[in-house]
């Protein structure tokens, strides 16, 4: 068996900086990609030339706050795509791991993960023929 030795002319310091030395990058990049763009929203920034009533109106999703109530509810369509979309999202957190440890489960995992997919191809279907996916 070989055995790793340490470098004596690095010492503790060295050793902990090789270490984690990808991490420190990475977190360098992680916090200069962010900073950059905020930086870069303040420098190259453009107000508007000129304040007009319309501009000043409040305006969320497409809907004007002056329109009347029923103008303003949005279908059951807006929030049936988006509890469909985070449902069928979801599915991503559970096989990301399975295709990961999917060479060490063997067969078992293989069987899991089809039985998952046939599972949500079922799901997929039944809210097909409803017609969930169909915009009206």
């Amino acid at each position: 068996m070989v055995a790793f030795a340490p470098d004596p002319g690095l010492g503790i310091r060295g050793h902990v900086l090789a270490d984690w030395l990808p991490f420190l990058i990475y977190a360098i990049f992680a916090a200069l990609i962010p900073a950059t763009m905020i930086f870069g929203s303040f420098v190259f920034a453009t107000r508007p030339r000129s304040r007009t009533k319309q501009r000043m109106l409040p305006f969320e999703s497409g809907v004007s706050q002056e329109a009347p109530g029923q103008q303003r509810r949005f279908t059951v369509s807006f929030y049936l795509t988006a509890m469909l979309f985070i449902l069928f999202d979801i599915e991503i957190v559970f096989l990301y791991p399975l295709a990961v440890q999917l060479d060490a489960l063997a067969w078992f995992g293989f069987v899991e993960f089809l039985v998952f997919v046939a599972i949500l191809a079922v799901a997929y279907v039944y809210i097909w023929r409803k017609g969930a996916l169909e915009w009206h």
